[in-house]
């Protein structure tokens, strides 16, 4: 027997297990993006609160954090960052004195035009085509949903 298929059938082979290739290609994508959001002053995970409140502005903490499938206890540090960074307003609700919402402020709005270069950046960067990236993103969700049924 070779190595190969010694390997290809071991079920405890660290080369077959999908959360390891999920855990190395998360850590590769997302270093992918330190430089390219850098200049925006942003980090990896304020880019993607970003994302969403460019999506809709303004939304409750509980709103972002379900969007962002974050615990609001990891969302507000980053949202108090946001803040003091003046690209975002955190004040209580007008409708529910219990919810927070978070505005952008015309800097968080301003900063979207220059975001818009990121993903461009980020797909020259991998050198994959679109299409391949696209289906990738396919089976990610589709592993997302399986993992939270």
């Amino acid at each position: 027997m070779t190595e190969a298929t010694t390997l290809d059938s071991n079920p405890l082979s660290l080369e077959r297990q999908v959360c390891f290739a999920l855990a190395v290609a998360s850590r590769s994508v997302i270093g992918l993006y330190r430089p390219v959001l850098e200049p925006l002053g942003l980090t990896h995970p304020q880019y993607l609160v970003m994302l969403a409140l460019w999506e809709k502005s303004p939304r409750s903490v509980s709103e972002l954090a379900d969007a962002l499938s974050l615990e609001s206890a990891t969302l507000s540090p980053l949202l108090k960052r946001l803040e003091q960074a003046g690209l975002v307003h955190r004040q209580r609700s007008a409708h529910d004195e219990r919810a927070l919402e978070v505005t952008l402020t015309p800097d968080g709005l301003a900063l979207r035009d220059r975001a818009l270069e990121v993903p461009g950046r980020i797909v020259e960067r991998l050198g994959l085509p679109v299409e391949q990236l696209e289906q990738a993103k396919i089976v990610l969700d589709r592993l997302i949903a399986a993992a939270n049924d």
